[in-house]
């Protein structure tokens, strides 16, 4: 079930700033387990909550499906039948359906998760080998921005609404899951550098925008430290560089493509034809239809 509601189990507080979260409706559940695909692993919910002071749930009959909660900053805890533990960040959980466990963040630095609840029989498998590898609930992720950057594309994917958008939420998170389950097998080493992590981010989800503050959450810095590396490092702001990724696609669907202006504007993420025009013509000097007839 989600995070933020009380069914099956008592939410300490309703809502955090900056936060994001599907909730799929349960007849859209029961339907895609009937589809090939979805019918292997359904995300039936996801979230990112910034700094969730208070968050927690209590759930003694366990939750329907399998929960996997990332902290990438902050702190919190969990307890299961096997016992009480720590949650820091770097640190993944992993929660089998029907499991009885509790959960919260920590009262005096509360932690921020990406999270997600999946159903059907590639789960099963999944949450099964993750809790094996780890030894229990808890394990540590050398690089948790990998994961909550695939929480992140199932939230995006979610986000559409579509058939098409359950699948490329199934896969997002088949290979979070995996990640998990190959994290706990694999013996520690240095951490990727958090602007590396970033770039890689925005270009698996181009065209769509990260804020600064999910990207920075993502990668465990501040959005003040990050935009400060990141512009050290990329020569932008994540912004800035966003609308590179953006406009880079833009040149290449007008140079390969016969598509209107306004489909490529679509297909780039801008929504607004007009105003998609003038980010191009500002920095490329000649507009949409000006830059295609002179590259033919």
């Amino acid at each position: 079930m989600d995070e933020t509601t009380a069914t099956g189990g008592d939410a300490l507080r309703d809502g955090f700033a900056g936060q994001r979260m599907v909730v799929l409706p349960r007849p859209t559940v029961r339907a895609a387990l009937a589809r090939p695909v979805t019918g292997r692993l359904v995300v039936t919910d996801a979230g990112f909550f910034p700094h969730a002071a208070r968050h927690g749930r209590s759930r003694p009959d366990g939750a329907r499906e399998h929960v996997l909660l990332v902290c990438t900053d902050g702190a919190g805890w969990c307890r299961t039948p096997d016992g009480r533990s720590d949650v820091r960040p770097g640190d993944v959980v992993v929660l089998p359906a029907g499991a009885p466990h509790e959960y919260a963040a920590d009262e005096h630095d509360p932690w921020t998760l990406w999270w997600l609840h999946a159903a059907g029989p590639d789960a099963d498998e999944l949450a099964r080998a993750a809790r094996d590898a780890a030894g229990g609930p808890v394990s540590h992720l050398r690089d948790p921005a990998a994961v909550a950057s695939l929480v992140s594309q199932v939230l995006d994917a979610l986000d559409d609404g579509t058939a098409g958008g359950l699948v490329r939420a199934t896969g997002a998170a088949w290979h979070a899951l995996a990640h998990v389950v190959a994290t706990g097998r694999r013996s520690p080493g240095p951490a990727p550098d958090p602007v590396e992590r970033a770039v890689e981010h925005l270009r698996a989800t181009t065209p769509r925008r990260t804020s600064v503050t999910a990207l920075a959450a993502m990668v465990g810095l501040s959005p003040s430290q990050l935009g400060a590396r990141f512009r050290a490092q990329v020569g932008a702001s994540p912004l800035q560089y966003q609308t590179r990724l953006r406009l880079a696609r833009a040149r290449e669907l007008l140079d390969s493509t016969d598509l209107p202006v306004a489909t490529v504007a679509q297909a780039c993420g801008y929504p607004d034809p007009l105003y998609f025009s003038r980010q191009f013509a500002r920095a490329h000097g000649a507009s949409p239809s000006a830059y295609r007839a002179r590259a033919a």
